[in-house]
């Protein structure tokens, strides 16, 4: 019998600043509302754009990274698992919802971006801590020498 599947990948903007509570375990939890938008036909047959939002929540030390450095209008990368989850409201009816539980969360544009403005940094992980995970080599992400002009480098 194959294995199931749960994983989503998301690129979109946030639509509020992050908020962050704390389970009673003093474990940080941020909860976000990302628009992600699609491309299709409206009814009078002209491309539209159509938003998409998704509730995301983050567990643990990258609920601290996001509410210090994402704010409003940042666009950003999650990738996780699709979480179902029902209750009953105080009014006797049942509810439920879909929400992402994210594993991994990419900043994808520079500081200051975005409708927020807020601090960050233009790097797709966060910086690791002491103690936490191991630090990101980005030298290799420089931007490559310009060639020397001529036709000679052309290889056709």
């Amino acid at each position: 019998m194959p294995a199931d599947l749960n994983r989503v990948t998301l690129v979109g903007r946030l639509t509020r600043d992050p908020e962050v509570r704390h389970l009673r375990s003093g474990d940080p939890v941020a909860s976000m509302r990302l628009a992600v938008s699609s491309r299709g036909r409206d009814d009078g047959g002209q491309w539209t754009d159509r938003p998409n939002y998704f509730d995301v929540t983050v567990f643990g030390r990258q609920a601290e990274t996001v509410s210090n450095y994402l704010a409003k209008g940042r666009r950003i990368g999650v990738d996780g698992r699709l979480s179902w989850r029902e209750w009953e409201a105080q009014d006797g009816t049942k509810r439920q919802s879909v929400e992402v539980i994210a594993n991994d969360i990419f900043f994808l544009d520079n500081r200051g971006e975005g409708e927020g403005g807020g601090g960050g940094w233009s790097a797709q992980a966060a910086p690791a801590s002491p103690g936490g995970d191991l630090p990101v080599d980005t030298s290799d992400l420089s931007s490559p020498a310009p060639a020397p002009a001529g036709d000679d480098d052309i290889p056709f």
